[in-house]
């Protein structure tokens, strides 16, 4: 069956191409300003402080889908409680929390296992099959993984010596395995700048308690010009312009051309983070990320063939 003109994906022009490569390059710089105000803005205030803004900026473009959809918010409001807490708390609160204690390349490098972690989530919990070649990619993207986290020192898993920071990253890596696999279990009628909203309300109740608790054990935001556009950045540029972006991306490209942009990454990460943060990047950063993107070229290029 051909598709319609309306469904087929529009030729990417240079505007489509920018529309695209933007978003993470956003992303990334959600990266680089993180690790940078780690000594300013505490992980929670940071997270609270994004989401607040991004809820600000976005509420008068959804109050009216919101309204138009409440039938469904009234219907699934506990799916939408449930989801806000891997997808928008605990991912984004993870990842400033880990940022404290390693450097933002290997955040990014981690932020790569996603497409990985969907197939195995998927396959252990949502009977989804598993081919040989998915495996084969499974287990090299799985090498990647570990010599980011080891550093390339092997040494390291026989001491048991790894970074605190890489692990709690990877752990939010699988909260957003986790929200992209529930994702498809709500209405795609349900309007997605509206939904996004709607999320980031529930994680603002949820994550007060957090914030409140950071604050009683003397840990504030020092606020500075720095301090206060970090701030600023990670609530509009990573939360609201990269998200607009990204679904225009889609609608142009298509899911599947859209989704391997998201591989750039940690490219910019890489650049940006030797440029504004002086991290030196190292041979294990290399090998981590060509086996960690070698390994989801196999799996999803057995899963187009499957």
């Amino acid at each position: 069956m051909t598709q319609s003109r309306a469904e087929q994906p529009m030729k990417l022009g240079l505007l489509g191409v920018l529309t695209l490569a933007l978003p993470p390059l956003f992303w990334a710089g959600n990266f680089i300003v993180a690790r940078a105000a780690r000594g300013e803005v505490p992980p929670v205030a940071l997270s609270y402080g994004r989401w607040l803004i991004a809820f600000l900026c976005l509420l008068p473009f959804a109050i009216g889908p919101i309204r138009r959809d409440w039938p469904l918010y009234r219907a699934h409001w506990k799916r939408v409680a449930l989801i806000s807490v891997p997808g928008v708390l605990a991912f984004n609160s993870l990842v400033y929390l880990g940022l404290q204690y390693t450097a933002a390349t290997n955040g990014m490098l981690l932020n790569s296992t996603i497409p990985v972690l969907i197939l195995v989530l998927g396959a252990l919990f949502w009977h989804q099959s598993l081919g040989a070649m998915q495996g084969i990619g499974l287990a090299v993207s799985t090498f990647g993984v570990a010599v980011v986290i080891l550093h390339g020192e092997w040494a390291r898993l026989v001491a048991l010596e790894v970074s605190q920071g890489d692990l709690i990253i990877f752990a939010a890596m699988v909260c957003w395995a986790i929200y992209t696999m529930w994702l498809r279990f709500f209405p795609v009628a349900l309007n997605r700048i509206g939904f996004l909203t709607a999320q980031i309300a529930v994680t603002l109740v949820l994550l007060l308690p957090f914030l409140l608790w950071e604050v009683a054990s003397g840990r504030v935001p020092v606020w500075s010009p720095a301090s206060f556009g970090a701030l600023v950045y990670v609530g509009i540029v990573p939360s609201v312009l990269a998200y607009l972006l990204y679904m225009r991306g889609v609608a142009i490209a298509g899911p599947a051309r859209a989704g391997l942009f998201i591989h750039l990454l940690p490219v910019y990460g890489a650049v940006l983070s030797t440029l504004f943060l002086g991290e030196a990047l190292e041979a294990y950063h290399a090998v981590g990320f060509a086996a960690i993107l070698g390994g989801i070229l196999i799996a999803s290029r057995a899963s187009r063939t499957a």
